[in-house]
């Protein structure tokens, strides 16, 4: 399936890859039909996906079987008026019938909205009339159910609801619809096909502050995932691939389908509820995972396990990627499980931007090396390149060429898109350092950067220094407003099961920061708390920690 996307896929070292990668992208590209159908074509039988959740429920489906659901879901949405560019919301979780409806949409070339079943009524209300919702598809739960009825009188636009999973007075049974829906659809044309530049899909971002934007990718953003899950991912043809991801969050499109079935890959899902440590690594063991991508939530408590007691043999590549990787992670993942863990960086906005590739060893705490397409700088706060060493704002030129798969604006917000992305600059708003090898490292966010007595602060270092003592989970840094400094500051910590809160145990993590890093980077203040705020993508919320401080 790679030989039609890319003239080359091998290469001998990090500047070649850098220097020479090129996707070719067809005209007129979409990938239900171009590649899904194209599968099922070729090889039918291909395994697409294995699918189970934590009830014991298992399926597995070949692309002729993706080939078949997907045009049942395109035959249902159109009996319901949904036509090209209409938008259409999902909220599934992790259900199978995710893959068939977003294929259906992409099919008949309407916009798919995948969104997260946390979603509250106001959530749903402000989705709906910013983006002029159609309809709703989302799983039979009754917080679920009951914020969609709450939302749908203040909703104008919306005027179709599905269920999935359940039946309800007023709702749409999906499965039964589709159940008996044509398995034959034929590729629209004319002004019924799609384009390369219509919208594909809409994510409204999990940001850690503000209001949700609205993320526009087009019809070509599945190819830019070559990158993300052969290169970066590596996972192999014929092997099974997992990311951990709800398909609420745009992680799911980097782990859980296009780049992964280009590349030749099944997609291996897991459908639950309670994130159990022990449960996903007998789930890895049981399946043979051979790839797997995850936050560092999961990674830190994976790592608190005893891994002996499970089978990873089958698990050839790791990679990390939602927030940076602490050292102290990386160092003891190796120790236990022997396998090296490749931080990637990039946005909803994005594709993988900064990663750790192949040729390349990796450095605990470095994102790596700007991605081929991808031309990537630092700029200080006087707009000019970064020297080594020196902090800056991750930007991406954009003069000479636009990298596949990178977003082409916010929906129906020219004057936010102009204010991130003018002059042939998108502007990031995360800060890093290059070091001497071109190696990124992550400083924060540059809302979340710390200027305390005139020095800058950045979160990660501090976060990273607190991780290697063995009392502390998880933690969060945040600034705390001082009459005299200007700002201190703050550890928000969850302790492990081992420790329990003191005073005696503050004045041992402060002197640990101390030894560890810079003195004047230590918390000032220490709170000890059982969790701490994430957006559903795994993300630590620090903006809802510094307005609790207000």
């Amino acid at each position: 399936m790679l030989d039609k996307f890319l003239p080359r896929q091998d290469f001998a070292s990090y500047e070649d890859f850098y220097e020479n990668f090129k996707i070719n992208v067809p005209e007129n590209f979409n990938f239900a039909y171009d590649v899904v159908d194209a599968i099922a074509t070729e090889d039918p039988e291909k395994n697409a996906m294995v699918w189970c959740n934590d009830k014991g429920d298992e399926a597995r489906f070949t692309f002729a079987q993706m080939n078949h659901y997907s045009n049942k879901a395109a035959n249902f949405f159109r009996s319901h008026g949904i036509k090209k560019g209409d938008p259409v919301m999902l909220i599934l979780k992790r259900r199978y019938e995710f893959w068939f409806c977003l294929l259906g949409l992409h099919k008949l070339g309407a916009i798919c909205i995948p969104a997260t079943h946390l979603l509250t009524k106001k959530d749903i209300v402000y989705r709906c009339n910013a983006a002029d919702i159609k309809m709703i598809v989302c799983v039979a739960e009754n917080d679920v159910i009951s914020h969609v009825e709450e939302a749908e009188p203040e909703s104008p636009t919306l005027v179709k609801k599905a269920l999935v999973g359940g039946t309800k007075d007023g709702w749409i049974d999906l499965v039964s619809e589709l159940n008996a829906a044509s398995d034959k659809f034929e590729r629209p044309a004319g002004n019924e096909s799609t384009s390369n530049s219509d919208i594909m899909l809409l994510y409204f971002t999990s940001g850690t502050t503000g209001m949700p934007k609205m993320v526009q990718h087009d019809f070509s953003y599945p190819l830019g995932h070559i990158l993300t899950a052969k290169y970066w991912q590596n996972v192999s043809s014929g092997g099974l691939h997992l990311t951990v991801a709800d398909t609420g969050w745009a992680k799911a499109m980097w782990g859980k389908i296009y780049g992964q079935w280009l590349s030749g890959a099944s997609v291996f899902v897991y459908d639950y509820d309670k994130f159990v440590p022990s449960e996903l690594l007998e789930i890895i063991s049981k399946y043979k995972i051979t790839s797997f991508c995850a936050p560092p939530t999961i990674y830190r408590f994976f790592i608190k396990e005893d891994l002996t007691r499970y089978d990873l043999s089958s698990l050839k590549d790791c990679s990390i990627a939602g927030e940076p990787l602490n050292p102290e992670v990386y160092n003891q993942f190796l120790k236990a499980a022997g396998l090296e863990l490749r931080e990637g960086y990039g946005q909803t906005e994005l594709t993988v931007t900064i990663a750790t590739y192949p040729w390349m060893k990796p450095k605990p705490g470095s994102m790596g090396k700007p991605s081929p397409g991808y031309a990537v700088d630092l700029l200080n706060d006087d707009g000019k390149s970064c020297e080594i060493g020196e902090e800056g704002q991750i930007v991406i030129y954009t003069d000479k060429s636009v990298p596949v798969g990178m977003f082409n604006g916010y929906y129906r917000d020219p004057g936010l898109t102009k204010k991130v992305w003018n002059n042939d600059i998108y502007y990031t708003g995360d800060m890093a350092w290059k070091d001497e090898d071109g190696y990124f490292w992550f400083v924060g966010r540059a809302d979340d950067l710390i200027k305390s007595s005139g020095y800058r602060i950045g979160p990660f270092e501090v976060e990273s220094a607190l991780l290697e003592h063995p009392a502390v989970l998880e933690c969060a840094i945040t600034a705390v407003p001082d009459p005299i400094r200007g700002q201190i500051v703050k550890a928000t910590v969850v302790l492990t099961k081992n420790y329990e809160a003191s005073d005696a145990l503050v004045k041992e993590l402060q002197d640990h920061v101390k030894k560890v890093t810079a003195p004047y980077k230590y918390p000032r203040i220490i709170e000890f708390v059982n969790e701490l705020p994430k957006t559903i993508s795994g993300k630590i919320r620090r903006v809802e920690i510094r307005e609790q401080d207000k």
